[in-house]
């Protein structure tokens, strides 16, 4: 993690190899959309020489954004990983997108990350970052995933690394802000015209190093004056940080003594505490310019790496269970060890099929194995509805991925990645073991897809590549959530939100050939009676021949909610045979479900068959289920029927800045106020319960109130009347709809 000079040792077009797990990191890129990522890797990459050349995402042409979305779009919708090799060791650069839409892109790069960089950009406002920035943030520090912070775009007019460096230093709480310090300062150059300092190098605060990239390449030159009342300063802020987490008790006695610290002694602290997870450095970096390899920063971030992540053998493995949930010892991140892995993401590739990117947690992975494979599908909503299922399976071939390139490799030795082609019906999730000793790793969890996306096929030849169209991309997405909704009769695709969405739409018909239509999205409705009433229904046909004949009178009354559709037969002296009440009672719930004001189930009555009457030749079971029928429709013709409506009990999680505003947000959407709840220092959990018809784009709504740091979560309470006035409005859109339909 010292300042040193060196040569890349990576090679452009061939596949990174790891030995074994202490040569291998796992570095997970997050950040807010536009921080600068996708080009940070391609500089990591173009200075470790796995690349000749680096590529822009304005032109569609960086390693990571290889899918024809991303190249369009010029965004990363999924996660990429782009491996490089840097003094000895293997390093797996995992590129996620920084919109909040994948974030099951995200989580899937946490997984099979054992450390994080965190991509800041200096040219965003630094609330939006902060808050954007700070529930990944949380996600880490509570398994203890290492952290660094790398601050982008200085190039950039009026931004500022020492501002940006405090914002960093909140995140990890008020009480721990020397945490997160910087390892290096900023070198500017001299002010232009526009009055901004361009970014020259940077001055190492440990050694006062400084590193010159003005000319091109990286060259070591002395500090000048100016800079070194800064220096010292930054340098006694970090020193005070290292040596407060540092393991030495006797450090910080003998500093605050005067007496001087030996440069290797903090540097191997530094490393010790980085690694454990308890300090952050951040660093500042840019992409080369011209044909030059060496970005600023680019060889301090691979140090950084190299030298202050973990390796997976240092870090603690997720908890393994037998199938049937019985605890089993952790496994060990060891190449000779049985063999436990997982699906971290799953996607097709036009030329090979579907491809699983694996993690190997322990033993060693190989073409042709037989393994087991093991899944209860993900926890939480968004994927806790995927079947459990178990196989042995035979491996095809394994690559390691370099962005959308497949590099063949022979084997995948613990702690590392790699694609395994056909692997059965393996999903995002399961986990691979030895058949003679099967293992389940404890889940993962992903947020509930919220915006509801109704969808129909757009022509006959749609329809028959709809469903396996929709299958193949919610098994590639756990983030998304198909249902097909029995209510409503529509095919819902549940997204993340609209750019979400808008991909789902674009691959459906790019990669599976399946145009489809988005329509309205309709919450499931409900009708009840509003008072008691009668109906008789009468169904006398006799047109020659074998008649119909059935006649059946039934009283109708409310009940309490929930209660559904009870039926009380009270019939005295046969005047309905027995055989016939059976009937009665079916055509009844028949016309209730089917509804009997507006298309929407009736519930929550109880129908009592008092009377009717028969005929010995012309009386038959269809003659009685259509005078029930008749009769429910009588009676509903009589009173008021009210139209029932979903409510949801929703919890919003948003900064106190924004309490006000959600607040008054949910009032305007019918909401009724259940409570307020004060999660931490700076944010406050509201609870309210909201009729569904209101919050069908929230998620959307939400982000765009609380610029992207609120979230929520919904849950179904209860169906209760809807105002008399929306009412009347739906009756009146749907009678508009049949006559234009």
């Amino acid at each position: 993690m010292g300042d040193r000079t060196h040569t890349h040792t990576g090679a452009a077009g061939r596949a990174a190899t790891a030995g074994g797990p202490a040569s291998v990191r796992n570095v997970v890129l997050v950040g807010h959309s536009g921080s600068g990522k996708t080009t940070l890797v391609e500089a990591l990459a173009l200075t470790a020489g796995a690349l000749n050349r680096a590529g822009r995402v304005e032109d569609g042409a960086t390693v990571s954004d290889h899918d024809e979305t991303e190249q369009r779009r010029h965004r990363s919708v999924q996660l990429s990983l782009v491996p490089v090799e840097w003094d000895g060791c293997k390093i797996n650069l995992l590129d996620t997108p920084g919109y909040a839409d994948f974030v099951g892109e995200l989580r899937a790069g946490l997984r099979a990350a054992d450390a994080a960089l965190f991509v800041v950009s200096a040219a965003q406002e630094a609330d939006a970052v902060e808050g954007v920035t700070r529930a990944v943030w949380e996600e880490c520090a509570a398994v203890g995933m290492p952290r660094a912070v790398v601050v982008t775009h200085l190039d950039t007019a009026r931004t500022s690394f020492e501002e940006m460096t405090r914002v960093c230093g909140r995140l990890s709480g008020h009480d721990r802000p020397d945490t997160v310090l910087p390892l290096h300062l900023p070198v500017r150059g001299p002010e232009g015209p526009d009055g901004h300092a361009p970014l020259t190098g940077l001055t190492g605060l440990l050694t006062g190093k400084v590193f010159d990239h003005s000319s091109g390449e990286r060259r070591e030159v002395p500090p000048s004056a100016e800079q070194r009342g800064p220096l010292q300063e930054a340098r006694d802020r970090l020193i005070e940080g290292i040596i407060a987490e540092s393991e030495d008790e006797t450090l910080m006695d003998h500093y605050l003594g005067g007496g001087g610290i030996d440069v290797a002694t903090l540097v191997g602290d530094l490393e010790k505490a980085v690694a454990r997870g308890s300090f952050h450095p951040v660093l500042a970096a840019a992409p080369a310019a011209g044909d030059a390899r060496q970005g600023i920063g680019t060889v301090e971030l691979l140090d950084l790496v190299t030298r202050g992540f973990p390796s997976p053998a240092e870090r603690a493995l997720p908890a393994v269970t037998t199938p049937d949930g019985t605890p089993r010892p952790a496994p060990v991140p060891d190449a000779g060890a049985p063999l436990v892995a997982e699906v971290v993401k799953t996607s097709s590739d036009p030329y090979v099929g579907r491809l699983s990117l694996v993690r190997v947690f322990s033993g060693t992975l190989r073409p042709d194995d037989t393994v087991h494979v093991c899944g209860r599908g993900l926890d939480g909503p968004g994927g806790g509805t995927r079947p459990r299922h178990e196989a042995d399976v035979r491996v095809g071939a394994l690559s390691t991925p370099f962005g959308g390139q497949q590099r063949p490799v022979d084997r995948c030795v613990a702690g590392d990645l790699a694609c395994v082609s056909k692997l059965g019906g393996a999903e995002t999730g399961d986990t691979l073991s030895d058949g003679g000793d099967p293992l389940l790793m404890e889940p993962w969890s992903l947020p509930d897809p919220l915006l509801p996306l109704a969808v129909r096929a757009h022509g006959k030849a749609d329809e028959d590549r709809l469903s396996q169209g929709l299958a193949r991309l919610v098994a590639e997405d756990p983030t998304m959530r198909l249902e097909q909704n029995e209510d409503t009769h529509q095919v819902v695709l549940w997204c993340m939100g609209e750019a979400h969405t808008d991909m789902a739409l674009e691959r459906l018909r790019s990669r599976y050939g399946v145009r489809v239509d988005a329509e309205p999205h309709r919450v499931p409705l409900r009708e009840t009676f509003a008072s008691r009433t009668v109906g008789r229904g009468r169904n006398v046909k006799q047109s020659g021949g074998h008649g119909q004949y059935a006649v059946c009178e039934i009283e109708v009354e409310p009940l309490p909610p929930g209660t559904g559709v009870e039926f009380v037969d009270k019939v005295v002296g046969g005047s309905v045979p027995r055989q016939y009440v059976a009937s009665v009672e079916k055509g009844v719930r028949a016309q209730a479900a089917r509804g009997v004001a507006t298309g929407h189930p009736l519930v929550d009555v109880r129908v009592t068959l008092l009377d009717g009457k028969s005929h010995s030749v012309d009386s038959s079971d269809a003659a009685f289920q259509t005078a029930g029928a008749l009769a429910l429709r009588e009676a509903a013709a009589d009173t008021r029927v009210q139209l029932l409506e979903p409510v949801a009990e929703v919890g919003v999680l948003v900064p106190d800045d924004y309490v006000g505003a959600v607040m008054s947000d949910l009032a305007g959407r019918r909401g009724r106020l259940v409570g307020t709840e004060q999660v931490d220092a700076e944010r406050t959990l509201v609870r309210a319960e909201v009729p569904e018809i209101e919050i069908g784009r929230y998620t959307v709504d939400l982000r765009s109130l609380t610029h992207g740091t609120g979230r929520f979560d919904r849950a179904y309470a209860r169906h209760e009347p809807m105002p008399p006035q929306l009412a009347d409005r739906l009756r009146e859109a749907g009678r508009n709809d049949a006559k234009s339909g």
